[in-house]
């Protein structure tokens, strides 16, 4: 879907997400949550001709609202923005690919967060640090909550090396997996 530009396909894939969505904790404080894609830098985007991210939320949308038998949620695509291009992260360390991370994302709308439960959807989720990048800064915006939901979770090669001597788990929780 991702690197053969298979929009369909990713659409296909965002359903399957509504087994995990009708699971995630939700507060009745917060009403319905806010559906909040990863966001591409433009470069990346304009390269890829779609943002999976966005495609695989439009999926889930159209799964809750088949479910429901009513009008599909809105997809906020335009409040989270990546404005500075990052490398890819494939093949970086924990510590480098959040540094790598460090400022690239920035609430355009926060108005549109404030006080909401927002969920956030990526393709696949390695180390959380695209996630907590992105939760991090829809929280200092004013969110009252973020929850990440992904189509896949990858195994990389865990224990990070660099991080041995202070971290052997896979997120630190002294857990093994997650």
């Amino acid at each position: 879907m991702k690197f053969h530009g298979d929009v369909r396909l990713g659409e296909r894939l965002g359903e399957l997400l509504k087994p995990a969505w009708e699971a995630l904790p939700r507060g009745e404080e917060y009403g319905l949550p806010l559906i909040v894609p990863v966001p591409l830098h433009p470069s990346r985007q304009r390269e890829r001709g779609f943002n999976q991210s966005a495609t695989l939320a439009t999926g889930l949308v159209r799964a809750i609202a088949r479910g429901k038998g009513g009008p599909a949620l809105p997809v906020a695509n335009s409040v989270l923005r990546r404005h500075r291009a990052t490398p890819p992260q494939t093949g970086l360390s924990v510590a480098a690919r959040r540094e790598n991370l460090r400022g690239a994302f920035v609430v355009v709308k926060p108005e549109e967060v404030r006080g909401w439960m927002v969920v956030l959807v990526d393709d696949v989720m390695t180390t959380g640090a695209t996630l907590s990048a992105c939760a991090r800064t829809l929280k200092r915006a004013g969110a009252a909550q973020v929850l990440g939901l992904t189509l896949a979770r990858a195994t990389p090669q865990f224990p990070d090396l660099s991080l041995a001597d202070t971290d052997n788990t896979v997120d630190g929780l002294d857990r093994d997996s997650t």
